[in-house]
C-alpha cells in the first residue's frame, strides 16, 4: 500500500470526531441499507484514530461487534487510546493493510472503507476486490470517499487559496485518484457485488478555530516531495492562525459519495 501522508494530531483526531459525527447525520439511510444495525459484526477497514469504529459501535449496539483494521502504528495507537478513553467495549482494534486485513473471508456483515482509495492510487480495484471477500453471503461492502477538485470553501483567509490546489497536486504527483468518490459504483460492480446504493452530497461544516484541513496533516509529506515549499507552511501556518482569532467563521463545502455492494 502507497504511505498514507497525514499525520495524527489532537486536530487531525477532532476532524476524524467531526466526520463521524456528520456520518450518522447524513448516512442514515445508507447505513441501514448496509445493515449496520443492532448485532452486526462491522470491519472499520483503515479506521485511523477509531473515531468512526466508536460510532459504529454505538450503533451495532452491545451484541454486535466493530473490527477496526489500520496499518499505521501513530493512528493505531491514537485508536487504542480513544477507545479506552470512550470504554467501547465492542471495538478490536487490530493491525492490517487495506488489501490484507486478516480477516476472515465471509465472517463480518459489513466491510467499512471510508476515505482510504484516495490515497491508494492504481490498487482501488485490488483494495475492494479483497473488501468483498470479507462479508458473509448477503452482507455488504460500504465505501465513502470523495472528489478532492470540488472541496469549496467561502470567506477563507486569502493566503489559503492554494491550499486544496496543491493537495491535489499532491496526490496526482503520487498516482492517487483525487477524484476516486466518482468511481465508487464501478469498483463495487467489478468486484463482484450488487449495488444498491450510489449517492452523493456536501457535508457542509463550518470551519471552527483550531481545525484544520487535511492538506495541514500531510504538510511535511507535502513539502518533502516538493508540492509546498516552506514558505508555502509558513504563510498557511499564519493564516489559519488569523482565521482563528478572526469573528467571520469561513464555511467548507466537502463532497461525499458513498456506494453499498451487496454479496450475493
Amino acid at each position: 500500500m502507497a504511505d498514507y501522508t497525514l499525520a495524527i494530531s489532537d486536530a487531525e483526531v477532532a476532524r476524524y470526531r467531526l466526520m463521524a459525527e456528520n456520518a450518522l447525520l447524513h448516512e442514515a439511510a445508507e447505513l441501514r441499507v448496509a445493515g449496520v444495525v443492532p448485532g452486526a459484526v462491522v470491519a472499520d477497514v483503515g479506521c485511523g484514530p477509531a473515531a468512526m469504529s466508536v460510532t459504529l459501535a454505538a450503533e451495532v449496539g452491545p451484541s454486535g461487534r466493530v473490527i477496526g483494521i489500520e496499518r499505521d502504528e501513530a493512528a493505531l495507537a491514537t485508536a487504542r487510546s480513544l477507545v479506552a478513553a470512550t470504554g467501547v467495549p465492542n471495538v478490536e482494534l487490530r493491525a492490517g493493510d487495506a488489501a490484507a486485513t486478516g480477516i476472515a473471508a465471509g465472517s463480518v456483515d459489513v466491510a467499512m472503507m471510508r476515505h482510504v482509495l484516495a490515497h491508494n492510487g492504481g490498487l482501488e480495484q485490488f483494495i475492494v476486490n479483497h473488501l468483498a471477500t470479507l462479508p458473509r453471503e448477503g452482507g455488504t461492502v460500504y465505501l465513502v470517499d470523495v472528489d478532492l477538485t470540488a472541496i469549496r470553501i467561502t470567506d477563507a483567509d486569502p493566503d489559503l487559496a492554494d491550499v486544496s490546489e496543491k493537495y491535489v497536486r499532491f496526490h496526482a504527483n503520487r498516482g492517487n485518484d483525487p477524484l476516486v468518490g466518482l468511481r465508487l459504483r464501478d469498483l463495487l460492480q467489478n468486484a463482484g457485488l450488487d449495488v444498491l446504493s450510489f449517492t452523493g452530497s456536501y457535508n457542509i461544516v463550518t470551519f471552527a478555530p483550531g481545525m484544520r484541513p487535511p492538506a495541514w496533516a500531510a504538510r511535511e509529506a507535502m513539502l518533502a516531495e516538493g508540492a509546498a515549499s516552506a514558505d508555502d507552511l509558513g504563510r498557511w501556518e499564519a493564516a489559519f492562525a488569523r482565521t482563528d482569532a478572526s469573528a467571520v467563521r469561513p464555511v467548507v463545502f466537502a463532497p461525499n459519495f458513498v456506494a453499498v455492494g451487496r454479496k450475493p
